[in-house]
């Protein structure tokens, strides 16, 4: 089988696994990652949205061959490590999983890993553009949440993204 390397929450993994696995079953089956949500398997969901060099994506739709050896993945666990330890809450967690609390977001939190990596990933791109995150912005997170906790997700995001 092929080995396959890249960076996953800060650490360089290699696994043997087949080019056309999904990148959700190497992290789940093979890694122990859980975090990322198995939903759809069709990214329509975006249950186990995660980041790859920063950027929203959802490994449920992209094969492990398609991963450089140098490209980084980050899922929820790895999320407080993308911010400076100042900027973590008293739990040492990232400042969007902390308003996620504070706004009581959670109902059964299937979709909420997936739901606070899309919205890192929003807040990032719109603080990289100057500017502050829109009702227009939080339109664009097209991730689902069979709950319905919509109002205390964009609430969350806003209050997020004040402390990122």
């Amino acid at each position: 089988m092929p080995e396959q390397t890249f960076i996953v929450n800060g650490e360089r993994v290699t696994v043997d696994v087949e080019d056309d696995v999904r990148l959700l079953w190497v992290l789940r089956d093979l890694l122990g990652i859980t975090g990322p949500k198995y939903g759809c398997g069709i990214n329509v969901c975006k249950a186990c949205t995660s980041h790859i060099n920063g950027k929203a994506f959802n490994p449920c739709a992209v094969p492990v061959g398609s991963i450089g050896s140098e490209d980084e993945v980050t899922t929820i666990e790895g999320l407080p490590g993308e911010v400076t330890e100042q900027q973590r809450g008293a739990n040492g967690l990232h400042p969007m999983q902390e308003a996620w609390l504070e706004r009581d977001v959670v109902q059964c939190g299937y979709c909420q890993p997936g739901q606070i990596m899309a919205a890192v990933a929003l807040v990032n791109r719109v603080k990289a553009e100057g500017r502050q995150v829109t009702s227009a912005d939080l339109d664009t997170i097209r991730n689902i949440c069979r709950c319905g906790t919509y109002t205390r997700i964009r609430e969350a995001i806003t209050d997020g993204a004040s402390r990122m």
